[in-house]
């Protein structure tokens, strides 16, 4: 747990899932990105974790993504070698000391189906429902709208099931831009991985803690090259960590990382060429196992797919 002003913070594990290396580092060259983050298995996957952030302060217990959830078909969990039996949402938020119905919020930084995945669940009978009742939704309302209507190159990582039983019930709530959420609590949209994607940047004023969804996924990523192949638009992700890397520097912010297996979040270093991610941060710990992932995946998927 960490305090910054108000907030307790902690880092939500809710199960690890495997991607291609060579579509999460782009065109950066294998011998460089296995050496940086992981060397994949077989099927050239390497292992992700899908990392929630919880915030609570007086009155208000907020989650900032939900993980890929419990909703993916067989066919789709061996795809993605997606792996709940160490963590998954709901027993984390527990061992946190966290009912689903206490959650008042939940930030959303886009609707990709490992981000927004856990956002609903089947109930016993088999009903989809929202897996927080009582927290309003938070999302950027390009990001619905572009989920609603993608290309061809990501129409794969958007599930409506993870998204339009909250717009049926009422419970979305689109946002138009930057802007303070709550007190000490703001979103950044960004548009290189997709439209208005919503970073959360956390402050008391003198503290800050930056959630960097799919803008830097891994601490890996931190590098200005490091640009997944996921991204519509990559030279728009260049500008934007160009832009916010530079401050997160200047200002000694804390990035937390997504879906780094091996790292939660460390604060930058400058390098000759830009920045590099400095020693690693814990934020939680979970006692009954340790974070780290497994050394390789399991299963041979199909070649394709898309997320992230």
């Amino acid at each position: 747990m960490l305090q910054i002003g108000r907030f307790r913070v902690d880092l939500v594990e809710t199960g690890r899932f495997g991607l291609d290396g060579g579509a999460m580092f782009g065109v950066v060259p294998k011998p460089l990105w296995q050496q940086a983050y992981h060397p994949g298995d077989a099927a050239n996957r390497i292992p992700m974790a899908a990392r929630a952030l919880l915030l609570r302060w007086e009155g208000a217990t907020v989650l900032v993504d939900t993980g890929n959830g419990t909703k993916m078909p067989p066919k789709q969990r061996q795809i993605y070698a997606l792996d709940t039996s160490r963590f998954s949402l709901e027993r984390s938020l527990a061992l946190l000391g966290v009912r689903p119905e206490e959650v008042t919020a939940v930030i959303l930084t886009h609707l990709h189906f490992d981000h927004a995945g856990g956002a609903t669940t089947y109930d016993d009978r088999g009903q989809l429902r929202p897996t927080f009742p009582n927290a309003r939704y938070y999302v950027q309302r390009e990001q619905l709208a572009w989920a609603r209507n993608p290309t061809e190159k990501d129409r794969a990582s958007f599930i409506p099931e993870d998204f339009e039983p909250l717009a049926a019930e009422g419970m979305l709530e689109l946002l138009d831009g930057e802007g303070e959420l709550f007190p000490g609590v703001r979103v950044i949209p960004l548009y290189g991985h997709t439209a208005a994607m919503q970073l959360v940047l956390i402050s008391d004023g003198g503290e800050h803690l930056l959630y960097c969804a799919d803008l830097c996924p891994t601490a890996a990523h931190v590098p200005y090259p490091y640009i997944m192949a996921y991204d519509n638009h990559p030279l728009r992700t260049l500008e934007e960590k160009r832009r916010l890397l530079p401050q997160a520097y200047e200002e000694g912010w804390l990035l937390c990382f997504e879906h780094d297996a091996f790292v939660q979040a460390a604060r930058l270093e400058a390098t000759a060429k830009g920045f590099k991610a400095g020693a690693p941060v814990t934020i939680t710990a979970y006692p009954e196992e340790s974070i780290s992932a497994p050394d390789a995946l399991e299963g041979t998927p199909p070649s394709s797919g898309s997320a992230a």
